[in-house]
């Protein structure tokens, strides 16, 4: 529904302009034909035209052309040309490659051609896009067709493989309980291990690009129903593991209400943020998550909801205070344990469990430490790795993060990182701060190696001014 609403806004919304070279007498005779140019030329004298079709954001999208902005004229979101008018050769590659240019989201440029140029275009080619063996690039539209059938087949048999029947959830009614179900276990099956989820989603991808570049032929008719089954499963597994859009169907959204239920009795505490299912790993349960896990039935789906989470919450945690990396090295290690099957599932989901009780203590430390967040950063900074430190020495560097601190937030300006004299000032703080406060068992290597850290740490956090 949201899509929809969408295009019916950029229908509404979109902008259209005129772009043809200036003539003699031009407006006399538009009027003698019953048309007024004037403001279209006005419009073509006064604004950046060319700009604002450039900018994909901008609601100009939609422009008539008379030979300009057909050559040398580069617009990589440009994704539809409308020819009615003959053109050969040269001019005829040129235009046709306005719509050819690479651009995010975008498969393919769409040429709609009212002025029959098809042959002009293969005598072109034949000129400017063979192939070194002399074979012409244009293919038939059936042979799109054939690959896109390839392409469903082998998502199929791929599913098939993993014990998920697309073809019994194509068929079940859309609007039953059978056909979420279904579609719930499917994402079971296909959501883990890394390798299994990849190469659906892989397939998945193939199908949608074959089966948008087939569009609009009436062939794609025949597919609508495979393809939209295909998509609602990768979908969900998308939603599940935070990698999905916010936009989901009425499918998807009861897929979605079913998975969640079965995940959160007894465990996990679903929170939805920006309509996304997030785990809350404060309020984890663990005795009663892994009761929970030991009986489940989707533990696929479980341990997929728990990873997202670590990974979002390692991501914030780090954001903070980049010394504490190395949770996310030993994260990283564990996925790839499991992956390459050193690790079975229950294994897995145990050290994620105990992995997600020492970052809630990690979030914490800066109170144990009796230090702000701001200061805990620096201390880390100071203190990993350090030489051995007695519990008074400990309290020393804390006071050097304290007062650190508070002489840098007096020097810190709007822009100071582009100043010169700030930059300086900044480093030459941290140098004085740490050579008067830190203890005598830092050595001078180690001295310069903490001031070059802090100050880089410094020049990143507090930039933004």
């Amino acid at each position: 529904m949201r899509k929809l609403q969408d295009k019916l806004l950029d229908l509404k919304t979109t902008d259209m302009a005129l772009i043809v070279s200036p003539r003699q007498n031009e407006i006399a005779q538009m009027q003698a034909l019953g048309l007024n140019i004037a403001p279209h030329r006005k419009r073509m004298n006064d604004e950046p035209l060319d700009e604002y079709f450039k900018d994909p954001d901008n609601p100009l999208r939609v422009v008539f052309l008379c030979a300009m902005w057909l050559t040398g004229f580069d617009v990589p979101s440009c994704s539809t040309v409308y020819l009615d008018k003959p053109m050969r050769n040269h001019t005829l590659m040129q235009t046709i490659a306005r719509a050819n240019r690479v651009y995010p989201g975008k498969h393919s440029g769409l040429i709609i051609d009212y002025a029959n140029v098809f042959a002009s275009l293969e005598r072109a080619l034949a000129i400017y896009g063979a192939s070194r063996g002399g074979v012409t690039p244009v293919r038939d539209k059936a042979l799109l067709v054939a690959d896109l059938k390839s392409s469903i087949d082998n998502a199929i048999s791929f599913c098939r493989g993993h014990s998920v029947d697309v073809n019994r959830i194509e068929a079940a009614d859309a609007s039953s309980f059978d056909r979420v179900m279904l579609i719930a276990d499917a994402v079971e099956k296909l959501i883990s291990p890394d390798a299994t989820r990849k190469e659906f989603i892989a397939h998945v991808r193939l199908v949608r690009t074959l089966y948008q570049a087939v569009k609009p032929d009436p062939a794609v008719l025949a597919f609508v129903s495979v393809v939209s089954c295909l998509a609602t499963i990768a979908a969900a597994i998308a939603e599940r593991t935070n990698e999905g859009s916010a936009d989901v169907s009425q499918v998807m959204s009861q897929v979605n209400e079913l998975l969640d239920r079965s995940i959160a009795a007894d465990g996990f505490t679903i929170r939805h943020m920006n309509n996304r299912p997030v785990v809350d790993l404060s309020r984890l349960d663990f005795a009663a998550l892994a009761k929970r896990f030991a009986e489940s039935k989707t533990k696929n789906i479980e341990l997929e909801q728990l990873r997202a989470a670590i990974k979002a919450h390692l991501e914030r945690i780090i954001r903070v205070n980049r010394t504490r990396t190395d949770y996310l090295t030993k994260f990283e290690q564990l996925i790839e344990e499991y992956n390459n099957g050193s690790r079975n599932i229950e294994e897995l989901f145990n050290e994620l469990v105990a992995l997600s009780r020492s970052l809630d203590e990690e979030e914490q430390r800066h109170v144990r430490e009796a230090l702000t967040e701001e200061e805990l950063v620096v201390f880390d900074i100071l203190t990993r790795p350090a030489p051995e430190l007695t519990t008074d020495e400990r309290d020393e560097i804390k006071k050097v993060a304290r007062e650190l601190l508070e002489k840098l937030k007096a020097l810190l300006v709007i822009n100071w990182r582009q100043k010169n004299t700030a930059r300086s000032q900044v480093r030459l703080t941290i140098e004085d701060v740490l050579d008067a406060g830190l203890p005598r068992a830092y050595s001078p290597d180690l001295y310069k190696q903490k001031c070059g850290l802090v100050f880089e740490h410094v020049y990143e956090a507090y930039g933004d001014l």
